[in-house]
């Protein structure tokens, strides 16, 4: 019989299909199911001291996060060359005072970004070498030049020496000056934000190295000793050049200091990581303050009188004056935490909302709404009330300054004690606030 093509097709296609079914080999036997694991009880959630008391940026803890607690008897100056933390601290602030005198001089102008990125180079470099490593001041040198690549804000390696040369020579004139027939001097150099560096010297004013040293240190021995700052080791002797004022630049001691600057440039380099990215609350801090002027969620306790410093003498309108307001004490703030270790301890995020909530403070503003500043800012009490109390330490020291006033700090440390009372809630307040006056043990490092 006839078969059509279709039906001759449909034959093909059941052969081949017959083919392929008899060449397949048989499918492998089932395997048995793996044996079960025993259960594990479940881990308790940890608990709030065991994380060293804070949270995360924004106030919300993170368990990705890794957190340790930061512990200022376990840093490497404090081990190694017997210093207390509180000779540790004076060391990072005068140091941080020099970088910010020397960034802001009329030679180098560099802009903020820079002179913060700094800062942080050099808390970094610091919390994983002793001072009596490398010279300090050398140190801050090569963390302006490394820090001035990197915000794009380039200086030339002779500018930067010079104009550090030049800083730290006048601050030790100055102290030596002062402290001309007392045997008392101060016993780091340093240089003050606005008022020229700041240093002892029992050498005369006679033109010294950049590192060159000044007195004994707190820790007692001679600089560069073990258990020093490490401020006189190997000095270099700069020859000065009549004519300008400045180092001579085509001298070979200028040469030598050039390769020890390059040099530690690259040791900053290789101790920080190579992590030049840095996170600052300057712009957070500003878009936040904006944002909560711009909603009316800040009012002022005590509506202040009408200013006339607008165009033409009229008034400024209150929203814009509490606005410059907040954001001019909030940049202080900030800028004063720089000379802290609070960058190795907290995100950039938690030390621009503290900045705020004391600018809030010291302008006497306060949320809409009978809400707290924990409430409205989304950050930890705990964590406000360590950044907060290691800024006003320092605005303390330095209170000639005039960044706050000393009643402002009862009222802060007030503020605080409701805040750990109460989380943010309003509570009444003790009759003798605690406050603690040593080192906080729920400082924290993010790493």
């Amino acid at each position: 019989a006839s078969t059509s093509p279709a039906q001759a097709a449909a034959a093909r296609r059941g052969i081949l299909v017959g083919y392929i079914t008899e060449k397949m080999p048989p499918p492998p036997p089932p395997r048995p199911p793996p044996p079960k694991a025993p259960s594990r009880p479940a881990a308790p959630p940890p608990s709030k001291s065991s994380s060293g008391g804070g949270g995360g940026e924004g106030g919300s803890s993170s368990s990705s996060r890794r957190c340790v607690v930061f512990d200022e008897n376990h840093l490497p100056s404090v081990l190694r060359d017997g210093l207390n933390p509180a000779q540790e601290r004076d060391y990072r602030r005068r140091t941080c005072r020099f970088i910010e005198t020397c960034c802001s001089s009329s030679y180098l102008r560099l802009p903020r970004i820079p002179v913060a990125t700094a800062h942080v180079f050099f808390h970094r470099f610091y919390a994983k070498h002793a001072f009596s490593e490398h010279d300090r001041f050398e140190v801050a040198v090569a963390c302006i030049l490394l820090s001035a690549k990197t915000e794009e804000s380039p200086k030339k390696l002779n500018q930067v020496i010079a104009e550090c040369w030049r800083v730290k020579q006048k601050g030790m004139s100055k102290a030596a000056a002062k402290s001309s027939g007392s045997s008392g001097s101060n016993p780091v150099g340093g240089a003050s934000p606005r008022g020229g560096a700041t240093g002892g010297s029992s050498s005369g004013l006679s033109p010294g190295p950049l590192s060159a040293g000044l007195s004994p240190s707190p820790g007692g021995g001679s600089a560069g000793a073990p258990g020093s700052s490490g401020e006189g080791k190997d000095p270099i002797v700069l020859p000065l050049d009549p004519s300008t004022g400045y180092p001579d630049q085509k001298s070979d001691e200028f040469a030598r200091l050039k390769e020890r600057v390059l040099l530690l440039e690259r040791v900053v380099l290789h101790t920080i990581g190579f992590e030049l990215s840095v996170d600052h609350p300057y712009k957070d801090m500003v878009d936040k303050i904006k944002v909560l002027n711009h909603t009316k969620q800040l009012e002022y306790i005590a509506p202040p009188p009408p200013s006339s410093g607008g165009p033409d003498g009229r008034p400024v309108p209150q929203a814009l004056r509490m606005n410059q307001e907040l954001v001019q004490n909030a940049m202080n703030f900030a800028n004063d935490s720089l000379h802290t270790s609070l960058c190795l301890q907290f995100p950039a995020g938690t030390i621009g909302a503290t900045c705020v909530y004391l600018s809030g403070r010291a302008c006497k503003v306060r949320p809409t709404g009978g809400r707290s500043w924990t409430d409205l800012l989304g950050i930890d009490p705990d964590d406000v009330a360590t950044v907060s109390l290691q800024i006003m330490e320092l605005i303390a020291e330095t209170r000639s300054r005039g960044k706050a006033e000393p009643s402002l700090f009862g009222e802060v440390r007030k503020d605080l004690d409701r805040m750990r009372e109460g989380k943010g809630a309003i509570a009444p307040p003790r009759k003798n606030p605690v406050v603690p006056a040593g080192p906080d043990p729920k400082r924290q490092r993010y790493q």
